[in-house]
């Protein structure tokens, strides 16, 4: 090979991650986002049958991710959700819509965390602000990135043996607690908001989604995946299931051991557990330990969010739909650290945003309604995978090709439109976030069209997919 068509070669993404990485990946990205961070809203929204919006929100979600998990097998490309819209409907202007909504998704959530991960720092240390202590997360997660894909997720898997560490601490409260007869099951079944019951559980569901987000991203590291026929199906759904049963099980141990107008009020819910001092150990150390465990919980979650941002642009920027910059890898590590520069700015930029409304007393929960933006992305995302998983039918199949159940997609469809709606129809404001997120994308592709190079190879078309390398 000459060293003409050396550098003409595409550069590629280094097949790394082994299914047993993928698992944990999975499984680490769903158990720490929500369950630590949003369980008191979703308490304040139902009451103390707040179990049951995770358990259909888990439902949901599983159903989704069998849908993703038929694609993956026929496409393992790093592109996701946009290869598939795009394969089902031919359409650069939708298949562009998925991929920023995409994108925003995961600067939405990965905000969401970083303030999160902020409120259970100021347990530990009440002094910094803050913004300061989620800018400064983001850049250390950056710097993680940074060094490379195969460390991130190996990071990944022992912090997810962290968090569920935590999630057992809550589990054992409430087995002690039961043991010693002071619960009242009753609380189970406890719909404390005004209304509609129903109406209830969907509000919850709405906020709780949240918390099962995060499979999506695996299908974005597939192009970095050994085997992924074989690894993604078992990964994925194996993940979301344990998680599910997890998720269950921690609501009901936090209904039975704190009253749920505590659990509602409080920024740090799961916290209020240890401090009820049901375990026959220092409550004070308990407290800081279980603090830890949460910082480490929502840091898991967010690492995959900032691993998947550089590599949406990095397909992008092979589509020629956002400057070719954000295609450079760094040389040695072969980490996309063009895009994840820019991902710590448009999530700084946020979070910044964020506490400025929060100071001019808008009455903004900051956490609350950055995963409400996500949950709107992601869920307009999971409708159109399910149609897309549908719609492709008897197309590209093989002997190794997994098979979601019809069905079940079909019930997983109406699910998220329901939850779609609802969560619209709860925060419209929610939606001016989303185009103003949806906006920088839409500036990116402007740039690529003035100043791009048009060096697409011949009949391939700006914006699709199948050009990524």
């Amino acid at each position: 090979m000459t060293s003409a068509q050396t550098a003409e070669k595409p550069q590629e993404l280094k097949r790394s991650i082994t299914g047993r990485q993928l698992f944990f990946y999975t499984l680490g990205d769903v158990l720490g986002s929500g369950i630590y961070v949003l369980i008191g809203l979703v308490a304040a929204a139902v009451g103390g049958a707040f179990w049951i919006a995770f358990a259909v929100g888990v439902a949901v979600a599983a159903i989704t991710g069998s849908a993703y998990a038929e694609l993956v097998t026929k496409y393992p490309r790093a592109a996701g959700a946009a290869l598939y819209v795009n394969k089902a409907f031919g359409s650069t202007v939708l298949t562009f819509l998925i991929t920023v909504s995409f994108l925003s998704a995961s600067f939405a959530a990965t905000g969401s965390l970083a303030s999160g991960f902020s409120q259970y720092f100021a347990e530990l240390w009440p002094g910094p602000p803050a913004l300061l202590v989620s800018l400064l997360f983001v850049a250390m997660l950056t710097i993680v990135n940074l060094i490379g894909i195969t460390e991130s997720v190996v990071v990944n898997m022992v912090m997810a043996f962290v968090e569920i560490a935590g999630l057992l601490i809550i589990l054992a409260c409430a087995i002690w607690f039961v043991a010693e007869g002071e619960a009242r099951f009753g609380t189970l079944v406890d719909f404390n908001a005004e209304g509609n019951p129903a109406l209830a559980v969907l509000a919850g569901v709405a906020l709780s989604f949240f918390a099962m987000t995060g499979f999506e991203n695996t299908a974005n590291v597939a192009e970095e995946t050994v085997d992924p026929h074989r690894s993604f199906p078992r990964s994925l759904i194996g993940g979301m299931v344990v998680a599910g049963v997890v998720y269950v099980l921690v609501s009901m141990a936090a209904a039975l051991t704190v009253d749920t107008s505590t659990l509602a009020d409080s920024d740090v819910a799961l916290l209020e557990v240890i401090k009820q001092g049901i375990l026959p150990l220092p409550t004070g150390f308990m407290s800081t330990l279980f603090t830890v465990i949460a910082m480490i919980a929502i840091t898991n979650t967010a690492l995959v969010t900032v691993v998947t941002q550089p590599r949406i642009l990095y397909g992008m920027a092979n589509e020629d739909v956002v400057p070719a910059v954000f295609s450079r890898l760094l040389h040695g590590r072969r980490s996309p650290w063009v895009g994840l520069v820019f991902s710590a700015a448009v999530v700084g930029g946020l979070l910044a945003v964020g506490t400025l409304l929060t100071e001019a007393g808008v009455g903004l929960d900051l956490v609350a309604r950055l995963a409400t933006v996500t949950v709107v992305f992601l869920l307009f995302i999971y409708a159109l995978v399910i149609v897309a998983a549908l719609k492709l039918r008897g197309q590209d199949e093989h002997e190794r090709t997994f098979r979601a159940n019809t069905p079940l997609l079909l019930i997983g469809l109406v699910g998220n439109i329901a939850i779609l709606a609802w969560s619209i129809y709860d925060d419209p404001t929610s939606l001016l976030w989303c185009a103003a997120l949806v906006g920088v994308g839409v500036v990116l592709f402007v740039l690529e069209y003035t100043f791009g190079r048009p060096d697409r190879s011949e009949g391939a078309r700006r914006g699709d997919p199948t050009n990524v390398a």
